[in-house]
């Protein structure tokens, strides 16, 4: 292990991690050769978490196959079931756990929901809520309380919850009813497109659907909207699109369904990446062919950076590192939870590049761009921060603490900078829990490869 520079009157070995002013450190592992790895990994969350909720909604039993367990569709699954939902865990042949029963029940209120750090459970459940009968009580960590909830909210009272009107963020109550009128809304989606997902998903249930319209200047995250649209259709639900930033969809009854959750596409970003970082290959098992998941952009990202990508006949999805890295200038308006690696593996280029649309991530689990311009920042990288975006200016980089900020994307995208400069130590890298709770186990069997196959038996 190297040695850090950090040592003194504030750090505490802890096994192979240290703390220092209370924080939990992690040495990200650097690669020794070119990496040859297999990763698999576990189901994608955004789709996960989608199933569930019609799952709970629906007027039948479901199954779903090769879940994500993680804290996030774990406060998921805690959520629907207070709301009246059974969900048992049934052996399944997923690697990471058992696959989920859900059998829709009444639907009652008069309890409270934790909704941790996770953005689907804060904005996805409320419209469940106003469909059961009695008062739901939602609340989340210190860190999330911030995060906008207004355009679920404003777009709730509309269609007639009653919540309280000066209430524009966590906590709050939803006084169930056990019904919801429906009908016309409009909401400014342009902080996040999970306001648009989180009525389109429970709209069946109510009375007179919905017709939703977007006001604001911008949306982004299309895809996600495009994700909630096609995993109600699957499920026997009229759901359209009939002009750019409006959505209908048909009050209905809700199927059942048996389905096997895709791998998360979006946390293969720092894996993929990984293999440009260091050189060498890293392989993704059973990509699917077709997807709605934003991570599938990464077949097309990653070459503009200089990357070969290959396509297998098995399913497989193969990244390879070309002889340098090149800057890029990407508008990801479409794929921002992807810009946390992607802007980390633009500080090894060969050149400056440009991350645009994207100034909706400062309102996730934290201002994500300023927590990567301030990161890089500090290990000697040169960041500038655009109301849109950053401008990376490569320099060489050196060792030292990586702050993650309650953020998984932000920890992993420190890993990936670990990968090839000695010495960095990310805080608190148990916050990719959030997503991926087998991510140091995953990223350290990566970095020491070789011709070793990581995949999960």
């Amino acid at each position: 292990m190297f040695e850090s520079k950090y040592s003194g009157p504030d750090d505490q070995l802890t096994g192979d991690r240290r703390q220092h002013d209370g924080d939990v450190l992690w040495p990200a592992p650097t690669a020794r050769s070119s990496l040859d790895a297999r990763v698999m990994l576990p189901g994608s969350k955004s789709l996960v978490n989608r199933e569930l909720v019609l799952s709970a909604l629906a007027s039948e039993p479901s199954r779903l196959r090769a879940p994500l367990h993680s804290r996030d569709s774990n406060n998921m699954v805690a959520a629907l079931r207070a709301l009246g939902a059974r969900i048992d865990e049934t052996d399944g042949d997923g690697a990471y756990g058992p696959d989920f029963t859900v059998t829709p029940g009444e639907l009652v209120g008069s309890t409270t929901i934790d909704c941790g750090l996770a953005g689907t459970v804060m904005r996805f459940v409320p419209p469940v809520a106003a469909l059961a009968l009695g008062p739901t009580t939602f609340d989340a960590d210190a860190a999330a309380r911030g995060r906008p909830m207004d355009g679920v909210l404003d777009a709730l009272r509309q269609i007639g919850a009653d919540i309280d009107p000066t209430v524009r963020s966590l906590p709050f109550t939803v006084h169930g009813t056990g019904s919801l009128a429906g009908g016309d809304a409009t909401i400014d989606a342009s902080k996040s497109s999970q306001f648009v997902s989180a009525l389109l998903l429970s709209a069946a249930r109510f009375d007179d659907g919905i017709l939703l319209r977007h006001s604001g200047d911008r949306l982004p995250s299309l895809p996600h909207i495009d994700m909630t649209i096609d995993a109600l259709a699957e499920r026997g639900v009229s759901a359209s699109s009939p002009e750019t930033a409006v959505w209908r969809v048909e009050p209905g009854p809700i199927t059942g369904r048996d389905v096997t959750i895709e791998p998360d596409l979006s946390n293969a970003a720092p894996f993929l990446a990984a293999a440009l970082v260091a050189g060498g290959s890293v392989t993704i098992p059973h990509w699917p062919a077709e997807t709605t998941q934003v991570g599938a952009e990464l077949a097309t990202l990653l070459p503009e950076f200089g990357a070969t990508v290959t396509r297998h006949e098995n399913g497989d999805l193969t990244v390879t590192a070309g002889e340098r890295i090149r800057g890029v200038d990407l508008d990801l308006s479409h794929a921002g939870e992807l810009a946390p690696a992607l802007v980390a593996l633009a500080a090894f280029a060969n050149g400056p590049s440009r991350f645009r649309g994207i100034g909706h991530i400062r309102h996730h689990e934290t201002d994500r761009l300023a927590a990567l311009a301030t990161g890089l920042g500090e290990l000697g990288g040169d960041v500038t921060e655009h109301d849109d975006g950053v401008a990376v200016r490569p320099r060489p980089l050196h060792g030292g603490i990586w702050r993650t900020y309650n953020d998984h994307r932000t920890a992993t995208a420190g890993a990936l900078i670990g990968l090839a400069v000695p010495g960095v130590e990310v805080v608190d890298i148990a916050t990719t829990a959030k997503t991926l709770p087998q991510f140091s186990e995953l990223w350290e069997a990566l970095a020491n490869s070789g011709s070793t196959d990581t995949a999960r038996a």
